[in-house]
């Protein structure tokens, strides 16, 4: 048993500069555990922990305690009495060791190993399935998730996608900003609410060198994007796609619906536009037969709710064909004049916004159409599901970590060995 599991402690988890001694079974029923010593190699130094360099020894502390990964669904511990050592430059310090970090009770090597199990399962049942408690499982995703943020790459970042995702009831909200570069497709940054100082606070810690390297940002209409933007991406080309424009569109034509079917109910007609609000808002390939049906039913009539729906097919069927903006552009000029003289209050609103971001509009054009903020909304959609599994976070500061862990994309600890999933 004894050579056994030095063996395999030897194979999966070595440790330059110490050795393991005695390994032994301790305990009986569940409170069985395995305990593995450790102790230095003969004639070996001990390193400072800040410098990393070999020092005189001090002396000797007591024996901790360090949680190693279970094998056979049993604990593993490794015990160890850390030396101090004195640094000419540190003074006395306590030495490095290699299978941990600070003062934490767990390996690095069995934080990496939850936080990699905690990808793929909800943190409660990482804890479960392996007998350590939550806050465990919480404090190891964190730390790999730190050492990942200082340790991954931000150089060659060309593409950056904005965007705001609600995290809790009462409009909180928090900004993400997301690397969306050939090639990658990343969280880069979180920031909570979606105000002025949250985006100057992302492009102060971006730095300005890297900024004036950006060449596209797609983003939503909001005020406070496309002036942040503006002022601190100066080379940038400012992309709001079909996403966000088709949405608005999308929104003034149920609206139109929603008034018009209030003035019928006010006359005595519940039944014209009753239960045909999908018919509307739903693209034609994906009707039912009932739907196809109600919609030709409704395109037969005149009401302002069928010319609006008509209007907003023209533009959604037409406008995205383009490849020139500069056709696009006369295609969108020609297209607000007509529904300006629509008398559709919803529509002309919807005109007049596509007037006032024309240009960044047209910009979807100028990139050749080869981005679009689909990739962000992609991504948030799996911040979605980690947020709806994150309900149970008492901090948003919690929550940016499992935000991170899950799209971040970020490097992890080198390991001596690779533990099967």
């Amino acid at each position: 048993m004894q050579l056994q599991v030095k063996t395999i402690l030897n194979r999966v988890h070595p440790i330059k500069g110490f050795v393991y001694g005695d390994v032994r079974l301790e305990g009986k029923g569940e409170q069985q555990r395995i305990v593995a010593d450790i102790r230095p190699r003969a004639n070996s130094k001990g390193r400072c922990s800040k410098c990393m360099k070999p020092c005189p020894g001090y002396d000797t502390q007591a024996v901790r305690c360090f949680e190693f990964i279970p094998l056979w669904a049993i604990m593993v511990v490794l015990l160890y009495a850390p030396r101090r050592v004195e640094c000419s430059e540190h003074g006395v310090v306590v030495e490095q060791m290699p299978w941990a970090d600070g003062k934490s009770p767990m390996t690095t090597a069995l934080m990496c190993f939850l936080a990699d199990w905690a990808k793929h399962l909800p943190w409660s049942q990482t804890a479960k399935r392996f007998g350590f408690t939550w806050n465990k499982v919480r404090l190891a995703v964190d730390w790999v998730v730190h050492w990942g943020l200082e340790h991954r790459d931000l150089n060659g970042i060309n593409t950056l996608g904005l965007d705001e995702i609600a995290y809790a009831k009462g409009h909180q909200y928090m900004t993400v900003v997301y690397d969306i570069s050939a090639g990658a497709k990343r969280l880069l940054w979180i920031g909570e609410k979606r105000t002025n100082a949250t985006i100057k606070q992302f492009f102060t810690w971006f730095g300005k060198s890297r900024c004036s390297s950006i060449k596209f940002v797609c983003s939503d209409m909001w005020k406070v994007y496309i002036t942040a933007i503006r002022k601190y991406c100066p080379n940038a080309l400012n992309i709001l796609d079909r996403f966000h424009i088709t949405k608005k569109l999308k929104e003034a034509v149920d609206k139109t619906r929603r008034e018009e079917a209030a003035e019928l109910r006010k006359k005595g007609d519940n039944v014209t536009l009753k239960n045909t609000r999908w018919c509307l808002l739903k693209k034609r390939i994906n009707h039912t037969w009932r739907q196809a049906v109600r919609l030709r039913e409704l395109v037969k009539l005149n009401l302002r709710t069928t010319r609006a729906y008509l209007m907003a097919e023209d533009f959604d069927e037409h406008f995205w064909s383009y490849k020139s903006p500069t056709w696009a552009g006369r295609f969108l000029d020609a297209w607000c004049t007509r529904t300006m003289r629509s008398r559709i209050e919803p529509m002309k609103k919807f005109a007049k916004t596509l007037r006032g971001h024309r240009d960044l509009i047209l910009n979807y054009f100028r990139a050749k159409k080869q981005l679009s903020s689909g990739i962000v909304e992609g991504m948030n959609n799996k911040l979605k599901v980690v947020t709806r599994k994150s309900y149970g976070f008492k901090s948003p500061e919690v929550l940016k970590i499992a935000l991170y862990h899950a799209l971040g994309d970020l490097p992890t600890p080198p390991q001596t060995h690779r533990f099967a999933k």
